[in-house]
């Protein structure tokens, strides 16, 4: 494992130095004037297993990043908001030890530590998407040990289904009380309550009939405290689409064995993944694994003749399925410190947005389940947005994703693999050169990748972008030309230039955390436009993202 380590820092080196353009250009057509939709802010979800970071010094200052990246509303979901302990965090683990027992046998609610948590969330000006888990150790009824350390974490109790439902609607339902109390009434109606997640693996220990209770008494305990709040289920794995259909069929069909009557839906929510693995001594991601996932639940969704319009929040849609395995351990993540990572996040958008087109099923979020982890190394391969504060380049694809605004318009590019090649096979021959384009009141934005599932050394690309349908009587805009690659909005390859310093001094911290930041490639220019068109021609890298954004 360690040669394989090593081949993949070298293969990261010397991917720079390979980025001449090729030979053909790319040619991409962008038509403002045919929208095919509003542009949904799919990109403002973010999550984590360990909500005691949250708190923390780096985890707070990622929560005010993250909400100053996007115009609109940043929602942030964590794993173990019930979950029982001492509020210290550790891989996979995180507890509030809100519900506990006293000598009497009677139940005891302490919110201290859920309410620094969702303090910060609001000091931060983030929506907590609430997920309702895990199961408090007085209410759990498994017999295995509560708490199994990283990576036998799901194997715990802290898994199994309540001993009595009545007692865990009570938590569920005072819990929502004391959000109401705590910040209001109309703002907790604008987060979105999700019950567990990925019952249908070993984060649920019970059987799919007991999680079907679960849920009916969650929603119908949130939604008696707040009869306006946003409920729904039920977070499965990209491979539970049987497991959906029958969720599903329960809410449009049965009664709540809480309360006799029908069963709130507000949305439907299920967890994509990629699967890199590592073939040569190189990474080969596995974007084609996360569109099988997605096609096959958003097939059930669109097959429900009740549910096929309700929104769908994919509250995990990621490369693989594990933040906290670093790629010290599982060189097969060695994806996440580089380019790579946010390349990969700009073609995955697209395609799961022509996916849902496909289907014309509501898709309204992929959630990135990447944070922070306070007291590790630098760049050690967790699936993160920063690390000790400083800023990954994939944070820097949201950045774009957030300049972008209004309709999404019509795109075409000689250099595409297209959506069906990918659900086929991936991108493993040819690259994929594409383009996803934005148009609101006298601004556009155009975003363009250059993504191949295999990272190894290969040339770049010279790519000439034609945006055409710019409103009659512009005679000029500004371009301003944002970049991704190996040499911009990228403190990766900073820190390897000071030779992976793990107690960087603090010239050193200031250099790593301004080169986190986005990067220009140009400096701004105003363009002359001809027929209602500008070309730009750019040499693009491969796994390498640009945003060119246009006003007038």
């Amino acid at each position: 494992m360690r040669n394989i380590a090593i081949l993949l820092i070298c293969a990261a080196t010397i991917h720079g130095a390979a980025q001449g353009p090729a030979s053909n250009p790319v040619n991409v057509q962008v038509d403002l004037a045919k929208a095919l939709g509003v542009y949904k802010p799919i990109y403002s979800w973010f999550g984590y297993d360990e909500s005691n970071f949250t708190t923390m010094k780096y985890g707070r200052q990622l929560l005010t990043e993250l909400h100053d990246l996007s115009p609109v509303p940043v929602y942030v979901r964590a794993h173990h908001l019930f979950t029982s302990g001492n509020g210290v965090p550790d891989l996979k683990w995180s507890s509030s030890n809100v519900y506990t027992l006293d000598a009497a046998s009677k139940p005891v609610y302490d919110f201290t530590i859920l309410d620094q948590i969702f303090d910060a969330y609001r000091d931060a000006g983030v929506r907590p998407m609430v997920e309702l888990g895990f199961m408090p150790e007085a209410m759990a009824s498994g017999t295995d040990p509560y708490h199994q350390p990283y990576p036998k974490t799901v194997a715990g109790s802290v898994q199994s289904p309540p001993k009595d439902f009545a007692q865990w609607g009570e938590l569920v339902r005072r819990f929502t009380a004391h959000l109401v109390e705590r910040y209001g009434q109309d703002a907790v109606a604008t987060w979105y309550f999700e019950v567990w997640n990925e019952p249908d693996i070993r984060y649920w220990q019970g059987t799919p009939e007991q999680y079907l209770k679960l849920y009916d008494y969650s929603v119908a305990a949130v939604r008696e405290e707040l009869p306006n709040a946003k409920v729904g289920g039920p977070a499965t794995t990209g491979g539970g689409a049987t497991f959906l259909a029958n969720f599903l069929k329960h809410c449009a069909n049965d009664k709540s064995a809480a309360t006799g009557e029908p069963i709130p839906l507000d949305f439907i929510s299920f967890h994509p993944k990629g699967r890199p693995t590592v073939v040569d001594g190189h990474v080969r991601m596995g974007l084609s694994d996360e569109f099988k996932a997605t096609a096959d639940s958003f097939r059930v969704i669109a097959a429900s003749t009740k549910y096929h319009d309700t929104p769908i929040i994919l509250s995990e849609a990621d490369p693989e399925g594990c933040a906290a395995c670093s790629m010290k351990d599982n060189p097969s993540n060695g994806y996440r410190n580089g380019p790579l990572y946010p390349t990969y996040t700009a073609a995955a958008m697209k395609g799961l947005i022509d996916l849902a087109a496909q289907y014309k099923v509501n898709l309204i979020s992929m959630l990135s389940w990447s944070f922070e982890f306070e007291g590790k190394q630098y760049f050690e391969g967790f699936r993160t947005l920063a690390t000790n504060g400083v800023d990954k380049p994939v944070l820097n694809f949201f950045r774009m994703a957030g300049l972008m605004a209004g309709n999404r318009v019509s795109t075409t590019s000689s250099g595409e693999v297209t959506l069906d090649d990918i659900l086929e096979a991936g991108v493993r021959t040819d690259p994929d050169i594409d383009a996803f384009a934005t148009k609101a009141d006298r601004e556009a934005a155009v975003m363009l990748w250059n993504y191949h599932d295999d990272d190894i050394p290969a040339g770049g690309a010279q790519v000439q972008v034609t945006i055409a349908g710019i409103p009659v009587g512009v005679k000029k805009v500004l371009l301003q030309h944002y970049r991704i690659d190996d040499n911009h909005s990228n403190a990766y390859t900073v820190w390897k230039a000071m030779g992976s310093p793990q107690a960087p001094t603090l010239e050193e911290y200031a250099k790593l955390r301004a080169a986190g930041q986005l990067e220009l490639l140009t400096s701004p220019e105003w363009l002359d436009v001809s027929g209602g068109k500008v070309t730009i021609t750019t040499g693009l890298p491969r796994q390498a993202t640009s945003l060119m954004r246009l006003e007038w």
